[in-house]
C-alpha cells in the first residue's frame, strides 16, 4: 500500500494538493482513500461534498474520502480507555464535560487518523492513501508518535506489567490502584497497532511526505522545520510543492513587485530543499474547488509523472554520533570549499553560499540534541557539508565554523 502525506501551514493549499493527487491516482485505476485529519474539515469544501463525514464516501470511481473525528474514532475502538481517563479526572472534581475534553490527549486527532491508516494497511482495502495532515508545524511529532508509543509503551507493559500509555498518565488521579481489565486489554491492542503502524511510517518504499508552501518566508521556514524533523525521524520527503505563484510581467507596479519578490523566494526555496524536486503551481484566477478544477491542478502539478510514484529517494540530512561529537551531514548545491560560511544563531545555523551575484543564505533549524553543544567546524565532503558539534556546554553566543 502506498501512503502519501501532505503537510504545511494553514492556507498554503495542502488540502487542494492532496485532493488533486488523490483524484489523479484514482483515475489511473488505484483504489484510493483520501483522508483528512484537519479539524477545519476543508476536504468537504474543496470537493464540494458537504456530506463527507467519518465514514468513507465515494467521490468518483476508485476514490473515497473521509474526515477523521478523533472523538468518534476513540469511542468506536477505545471507549474504555477514554472513559477510564475521564472518570479519574471527574473524581477530582472536574466537570464531566471538561474531563472528557482533557482526556483527549494532545495529538489525539493525528493518532486516530494514523490508526485508520493501519486498519487499511492490515485489511488491504485500498491501494493508496493520501493523507491531508492538520496545519501544524508539530505535525511530524504526531506522525512519529506510533514509533515512540509502540516501542516505549510495549517495554513498559512487558517489563513492569503495569500501566502503559493513557492509563499510566491518568493513574495519579485515581483513588484506587487497580485498572479495569478491559482498559489494559485495549491498551495492549493499541500498542500492537502502533507497532505495526510505525513500520509502515518509516518504510520509504511505501510512505513519503510532501511539503506544501507558498512563496513567503513564514510557510517556507515552517516547512524547513518539518523537513528537518522528518529526516531525524527516518521518514522520507519526496516533493516540495510551491503554490500560489503570481505571474511575472504585470504592468501594475504593485503586482510586479510582488511577483518579483515571490520569484526570489522560489529560487531560495529550491536551494533550501535541495536535492528534493520542487514543483511550482501558479496562482489561479479562481478558487480551486470541485473535482474538475482539482483534476486540472493535479495535471499541472505532476505533468508526465505518476502522482503515486516515489519522486525522490535519498537523505538530504543525515545524523550520527562519533564519541562526544554529533555530526550533521547536509546535501548542498555547491562543490567548492571556499564557497560557503557556516554560522550558528541559537537553535539554527546559517549557511552563506557565494554565487555570481553575491551570497545566498540558507537557515537550517537544528535538532534538539545540539542545543547544549558547540558548533566546532564544517567541512565539505563530496556533495555533503559535514557540520560537527562538540559535547561542550553552549554559551548562547553566536559561533562560526
Amino acid at each position: 500500500m502506498r501512503l502519501i502525506i501532505y503537510t504545511g501551514k494553514g492556507g498554503t493549499g495542502k488540502t487542494v494538493s492532496a485532493c488533486s493527487t488523490a483524484i489523479l491516482i484514482a483515475e489511473k485505476g488505484s483504489r484510493t482513500l483520501l483522508l483528512s485529519s484537519d479539524p477545519a474539515h476543508t476536504l468537504a469544501d474543496a470537493l464540494i461534498r458537504p456530506d463527507l463525514g467519518t465514514e468513507p464516501k465515494e467521490v468518483i470511481p476508485n476514490l473515497q474520502a473521509v474526515q477523521v473525528d478523533p472523538l468518534v474514532e476513540m469511542n468506536k475502538h477505545y471507549s474504555s480507555i477514554l472513559s477510564y481517563a475521564a472518570s479519574m479526572l471527574h473524581t477530582k472534581g472536574l466537570d464531566e464535560t471538561l474531563a472528557y475534553e482533557l482526556a483527549m490527549l494532545p495529538g489525539m486527532t493525528q493518532l486516530f487518523s494514523l490508526l485508520m491508516i493501519e486498519n487499511v494497511a492490515r485489511t488491504k482495502s485500498f491501494d493508496t492513501i493520501v493523507l491531508d495532515m492538520a496545519a501544524s508545524g508539530e505535525a511530524l511529532r504526531y506522525l512519529f508518535l506510533p514509533k515512540i508509543a509502540g516501542s516505549v509503551g510495549r517495554k513498559l507493559s512487558s517489563l513492569a506489567g503495569v500501566f502503559s500509555g493513557f492509563s499510566k498518565i491518568f493513574q495519579p488521579f485515581a483513588k484506587a490502584s487497580g485498572v479495569p481489565e478491559g482498559v489494559l486489554e485495549n491498551e495492549l491492542e493499541l500498542l500492537d497497532r502502533l507497532g505495526r503502524l510505525s513500520k509502515l511510517m518509516v518504510d520509504r518504499d511505501q510512505t513519503t511526505i510532501r511539503l506544501v508552501v507558498n512563496p513567503d518566508t513564514f510557510s517556507i521556514e515552517n516547512a524547513k522545520r518539518t523537513f528537518m524533523s522528518a529526516s531525524l525521524y527516518g521518514m522520507s520527503v519526496d516533493l516540495v510543492v510551491i503554490n500560489k505563484i503570481m505571474p511575472v510581467g504585470s504592468p501594475d507596479p504593485y503586482y510586479s513587485r510582488w511577483a518579483e519578490s515571490q520569484r526570489l523566494k522560489v529560487e531560495n526555496a529550491k536551494a533550501s530543499f535541495y536535492p528534493l524536486p520542487v514543483r511550482e503551481v501558479k496562482l489561479y484566477d479562481n478558487e480551486l474547488i470541485g473535482v474538475d478544477m482539482l483534476r486540472e491542478n493535479g495535471r499541472v502539478l505532476f505533468e508526465t509523472s505518476h502522482p503515486a510514484e516515489v519522486l525522490f529517494k535519498g537523505d538530504s540530512y543525515r545524523f550520527h554520533k562519533e564519541g562526544s561529537s554529533f555530526l550533521m551531514n547536509v546535501k548542498v548545491p555547491f562543490t567548492k570549499k571556499d564557497d560557503f560560511d557556516v554560522e550558528r544563531y541559537g537553535d539554527q545555523i546559517t549557511i552563506k553560499v557565494k554565487n555570481q551575484t553575491g551570497f545566498m543564505i540558507n537557515t537550517i533549524p537544528l535538532p534538539a540534541i545540539t542545543f547544549n553543544m558547540k558548533l566546532s567546524k564544517a567541512k565539505l565532503v563530496g556533495d555533503e557539508l559535514v557540520i560537527i558539534f562538540e559535547d561542550t556546554a553552549y554559551s548562547g553566543k553566536n559561533t562560526k565554523a
